[in-house]
């Protein structure tokens, strides 16, 4: 009582102090937002864009069909929206390594449906345990995949001229396997036919995707931005770093919630997006990651740098092959069977737009996995908004021209501004 008489100022010290903790707090996001503003307006001035466009067309189509029906944003919609991507998109995810060296595969088509085939044939016509029968239909797509990526390396002649033949070689191979039935139906209760039909209906398994997502995001931005800062480069800032993290885990746990609302957690979607992180990862993160970007950038000045060209290409167009093969046993499992008409179609185009429309560049050596994810949910969401509001195809292949259009012109533009800034 006697130091309180004494120094009648002492009282209001602490709460002066605790006042300031929020300002200070405040202070120290507006630093992050200014400084993460200031980047971005740098990085659009150079013509890194990155996923903006895309994201900004995606808002755009969402706004106007859930203007146009109410139930386009419903969980029911989303959900299904969330699987109708997995297997185009996973034949999208193998198209962005081909694109990155600037090249085009064309025979990802014909790939995945000689792997429905393969695997159909093998268990429903002839007993082959499904795991077994699925593994030897991947293997078929990576077979000829290494097969057109070895060509294409050793003859040097253009990847789109060897995936034409592979094209026409593949679905002429399809039919024969399937022979006269044409058509083979799986089994609706099969390992196969789960893939897109299982759901984790327990409300915390969805939850729990996002809290790992967001975890494994902060860490790696985290290890990458002290590697970065150990050797003197330009790093994120720890505010930076949480700032994302946030914008994630908002994104995460959003997603989370709306799929609960309907079945609960895809297990399509749950291997989609594994696969996509875990091939990012390597692209960004490995030795022949960087290679591929390396040659995607020059060719030539790779082979001056003693680059193995031969096998990076040849391992290139295996994992495109891979890929279409995975990506047509999802589509196989979508519709629980596999005719002639497989792998043919719109789905090579949608393929390649969607890998084009997410931001990767058809001049190489500029994208990502997470291309194919953003591409595929805008020619998805088209899609599935036509339906719903009962509007024709041909308008939907209309859409998705322009759509493609303004992506390849943007890309153009990009590079042309990167080239001014010395960038490209």
């Amino acid at each position: 009582m006697r130091d309180m008489a004494d120094n009648p100022q002492a009282e209001p010290a602490t709460p002066t102090a605790e006042a300031r903790q929020p300002h200070r707090a405040r202070a120290a996001i507006a630093r992050a937002m200014e400084a993460w503003v200031a980047v971005f307006r740098r990085k659009l001035s150079a013509g890194e864009l990155g996923a903006l466009p895309v994201v900004l067309v995606l808002a755009a189509v969402w706004i106007i069909f859930q203007a146009l029906n109410e139930n386009f944003l419903s969980p029911r919609n989303l959900s299904n929206l969330s699987v109708d991507i997995v297997g185009t998109g996973l034949i999208a995810v193998g198209i962005v390594f081909v694109l990155l060296l600037g090249e085009l595969d064309l025979s990802v088509g014909s790939i995945s449906g000689l792997a429905a085939a393969v695997f159909a044939v093998l268990n429903v016509n002839n007993g082959v345990p499904e795991w077994l029968a699925l593994i030897v239909a991947v293997l078929a797509g990576t077979a000829a995949g290494t097969v057109q990526g070895y060509s294409f390396a050793k003859t040097r002649v253009p990847a789109f001229v060897v995936t034409l033949a592979g094209l026409l070689t593949w679905n002429g191979l399809m039919l024969y396997i399937l022979g006269t039935s044409g058509t083979v139906n799986l089994d609706e209760n099969g390992l196969v036919a789960k893939l897109t039909s299982y759901y984790f209906t327990n409300d915390g398994a969805a939850y729990a995707v996002a809290a790992v997502a967001t975890g494994m995001v902060f860490l790696m931005s985290y290890v990458g931005s002290r590697r970065r800062k150990s050797v003197g480069m330009p790093h994120r800032s720890l505010r930076g770093i949480a700032l994302r993290t946030g914008a994630v885990a908002a994104i995460a746990f959003a997603t989370a919630y709306v799929l609960n609302q309907f079945q609960g957690l895809p297990l399509a979607l749950l291997i989609f997006l594994v696969v996509v992180a875990g091939l990012d990862i390597v692209l960004r993160r490995t030795h022949y990651g960087r290679q591929v970007y390396a040659l995607g950038g020059s060719v030539e000045a790779a082979r001056r740098a003693s680059l193995g060209v031969t096998r990076v290409q040849t391992a290139v167009l295996a994992v495109s092959g891979t890929m279409a093969a995975v990506g047509g046993l999802f589509l196989a499992s979508r519709i629980t069977s596999v005719s002639q008409s497989s792998g043919s179609g719109v789905l090579l185009l949608n393929a390649i737009a969607a890998a084009v429309i997410g931001g990767t560049s058809l001049f190489g050596g500029r994208g990502s996995t997470w291309s194919a994810v953003l591409g595929m949910l805008v020619i998805q969401s088209i899609a599935s908004g036509m339906a719903i509001t009962d509007t024709p195809t041909a308008v939907q292949f209309v859409i998705t021209g322009g759509v493609l259009f303004a992506a390849v012109v943007i890309d153009s533009l990009s590079r042309r501004s990167q080239e001014a800034h010395g960038r490209a």
